[in-house]
Formats: C-alpha cells, sequence, structure tokens
C-alpha cells in the first residue's frame, strides 16, 4: 500500500475546518489553495513534496505566533497588517490544535462583522466548525 502524502492528515483537517466556517470558499491562485470568506482570504494553504507552508492574519497573537521557530512575517507587504506564514517539512511536528485556533482568529478578522459574528452569537457547540469543536 503506498505511503500517503506527508502532509494529508493536517492539510484534510485544516481545509475541513476552514470550509466549515461560513460564506467560505476555496480557491486556487499562484497553485495554493485559499480559502476565502465574501472574497477576502483568509488562509493560503500550500504543499509539496518537502513543506507544508500557511498563512493567516493573526491580529491578537501575531506577537506570539512570531516567536516560533517554523514561524516568519508573510511576504509581500501582509506581515505589516499581522499576517504570519507558518512553514513544515517532512518529519517535524505540526501544533495543528494550534493552528486551528489561528484559523479561526484569522476568519474573525477577514470576515465581516455579520458573518463573523454569527460565531460568538450562537452557543459555542453549535457555532464552532466540528473540526475546532473536537480538540477542545
Amino acid at each position: 500500500m503506498p505511503k500517503p502524502p506527508p502532509f494529508s492528515r493536517p492539510v484534510t483537517a485544516l481545509r475541513k475546518a476552514a470550509l466549515a466556517f461560513p460564506e467560505t470558499t476555496e480557491d486556487h491562485p499562484w497553485g495554493e489553495c485559499a480559502f476565502k470568506v465574501r472574497g477576502k482570504v483568509f488562509l493560503f494553504l500550500s504543499t509539496g513534496d518537502d513543506t507544508l507552508s500557511l498563512s493567516m492574519k493573526l491580529p491578537q497573537s501575531n506577537g506570539f505566533a512570531i516567536l516560533l521557530p517554523f514561524t516568519k512575517p508573510t511576504g509581500y507587504g501582509l506581515g505589516k497588517s499581522g499576517w504570519i506564514t507558518a512553514t513544515f517539512t517532512p518529519g517535524e511536528s505540526i501544533p495543528l490544535p494550534l493552528l486551528l485556533d489561528w484559523l479561526e482568529e484569522s476568519f474573525c478578522a477577514v470576515a465581516p462583522k455579520r458573518v463573523s459574528a454569527t460565531l460568538a452569537a450562537a452557543p459555542v457547540a453549535k457555532a464552532r466548525p466540528a473540526a475546532l469543536r473536537s480538540r477542545r
């Protein structure tokens, strides 16, 4: 049986969680996945044989996130707006619960207030996408 790609589990979890947010779509500009809410990107996700790279907007946790060894400010001037890029290689530990928390923060930072408010207004168990609820 062939071995699955090195990042299939985290990519599947991140993709599933991103698409569970309200009004989210997936696009594929520049050969990577972009997850958008009402046309605005909240997650860039790119995989290859030797790297997993993701970029998110983190207005609250940017100061902490940037101290981690697998992160750096996102290029193209996005880092100045709170975007970080996390990069992993095969065999590295991927902190999926942390990345899922960041995903929610990024969604809420980018989504229009009416859309992100649906997460805050509903009871937590029902409002959070299932991929996020199951790890708490």
